[in-house]
């Protein structure tokens, strides 16, 4: 089934500063095989605001709706961290409004001309011509999802 365009309805929230929440980070770096138990001290206190967020005045949430990013590890229902302060270089995974509708792609330039380039076979790349009204909001930076 292959399809053109990809509707986003995402739902934008703002991170709170009044709300830090630390967690343990330890500093052994945990295998994907066989654990060792011996490597159990507290490296440090990590507060997930400050991982996660670089410009807290340009930074919000949005989840996402949708699974033309799914091979780029963006699924639907995760949230994405979205720095409007990040250069929108290419490559890199934008949030963007595209005549009037929010979208999740990564942007790309190929021979002078700029595209919105899906993770998922079933979405075709968008050329954004100038009769498009296109911006980008700000520039994905993490991704958040249920295991």
């Amino acid at each position: 089934m292959s399809r053109n365009k990809d509707k986003t309805n995402p739902e934008f929230c703002q991170p709170t500063e009044n709300n830090s929440q630390q967690i343990d980070l330890f500093s052994y770096r945990i295998p994907a095989g066989f654990p060792s138990p011996a490597e159990d001290f507290l490296e440090k206190r990590l507060d997930l605001n400050d991982y996660l967020i670089k410009n807290k005045a340009a930074t919000f949430l949005v989840k996402v709706t949708g699974n033309s990013m799914e091979k780029a590890g963006i699924l639907d229902g995760d949230v994405l961290v979205i720095d409007r302060s990040a250069e929108p270089s290419n490559g890199k995974v934008i949030l963007g409004v595209l005549n009037g509708e929010f979208t999740v792609k990564r942007i790309r330039t190929k021979r002078n001309k700029l595209f919105l380039e899906p993770a998922n076979d079933d979405y075709k790349p968008i050329e954004i011509t100038p009769e498009m009204d296109f911006k980008v909001w700000g520039v994905a930076t993490f991704a958040i999802h249920t295991l």
